[in-house]
């Protein structure tokens, strides 16, 4: 179902100096809000609906990939009843599998839970959310079925929620689980490596303590990122704008010893 955004972190070089900048940050989980569009789905007589997906996505639900077309991640879709609660999401780029998705409605009806795994990068990356629900489905469909507010990132792997970066004379250096960009402060687009989805990244400064990425794929933006560092140097707050989805999530992450 949902796929977290990629949690990325930036400094102006300007504002620190490298020993405070260079070496690892992870993201507070429970710091994770989202606002904006509601996730919406539909799943009747035997079809999945993502019409919240940027396109939207119509597969049979009958566990087998289904060939989509517009996504940066993915390629193929498939959807797979698990029981009448329960439904299993699977994408793949290239016969590769992208991630994975198990999403669970309680008894109550009220509460979708999310555990999802990112196989974009080097190394499984895993965590689970939990959405409230806004509206019901049609009569007959399945729970899933209606539109949900996320509401709450409850955990993440070490693997999803950590990178590393490195400051540079004009701009910064980014790890996160074998993706890289090496970009400067200079408004100008850089490719991440490793990265399936060929984000382009531009950084600006805003001020001593702010800085704004944008990020770019097939030459449209798809997150405008405004990361501040606090007084002492030991937290980040980020704020991710995504246009295309009409969403926007904010976190703190923590400097790591």
């Amino acid at each position: 179902m949902n796929k977290l955004l990629m949690l990325l972190w930036m400094a102006p070089a300007v504002a620190f100096s490298a020993s405070s900048i260079d070496g690892t940050w992870k993201t507070k989980a429970d710091t994770y809000q989202q606002s904006g569009k509601p996730d919406s789905y539909e799943l009747s007589n035997g079809m999945f609906h993502c019409n919240s997906c940027v396109p939207p996505v119509s597969v049979k639900a009958d566990g087998t990939d289904q060939s989509v077309t517009g996504h940066d991640y993915y390629d193929s879709f498939a959807v797979r009843v698990v029981n009448g609660n329960t439904i299993e999401t699977t994408m793949k780029k290239g016969g590769k599998i992208m991630g994975t998705d198990t999403a669970s409605v309680s008894a109550d009806g009220k509460t979708l839970t999310d555990k999802f795994v990112d196989h974009s990068g080097t190394q499984a990356a895993s965590g689970t959310s939990t959405s409230t629900r806004l509206t019901a489905g049609a009569a007959g469909s399945h729970p899933v079925s209606g539109t949900w507010q996320q509401n709450a990132f409850i955990n993440g792997s070490d693997t999803l929620l950590t990178i590393k970066y490195e400051s540079t004379a004009d701009g910064l250096k980014m790890e996160w689980n074998g993706q890289s960009y090496d970009a400067k402060f200079d408004g100008k687009e850089y490719l991440t490596k490793n990265d399936p989805g060929n984000t382009m990244v531009s950084l600006k400064r805003i001020d001593a303590n702010t800085i704004e990425e944008t990020d770019r794929r097939a030459g449209k933006v798809t997150d405008i990122i405004r990361s501040t560092v606090s007084a002492d140097g030991k937290s980040v707050s980020v704020v991710d704008t995504n246009p295309v989805r009409g969403t926007t999530v904010s976190y703190t992450m923590l400097k790591q010893p």
